[in-house]
């Protein structure tokens, strides 16, 4: 069997911690940003960890196993 290929959208987007977990961008921190008040802005830039009902598929489009 050929080795699996890791998601190329998805090795742009999220990254494994030393850990283990996954950390990714905010949603809605890319557009409209005249509304949201400047400490809303800056909690948006800081990468987030990925919610638990995701981290599945997140783990296996980076290559994470079975």
């Amino acid at each position: 069997m050929p080795k699996m290929k890791t998601h190329s959208g998805a090795k742009k987007r999220f990254r494994k911690t030393a850990n283990g977990k996954l950390r990714g961008r905010r949603a809605y921190s890319s557009h409209i940003l005249e509304k949201k008040s400047p400490k809303r802005k800056r909690r948006m830039a800081k990468p987030v960890e990925i919610a638990p009902a995701d981290t599945k598929r997140v783990r296996n489009l980076l290559g994470g196993g079975k």
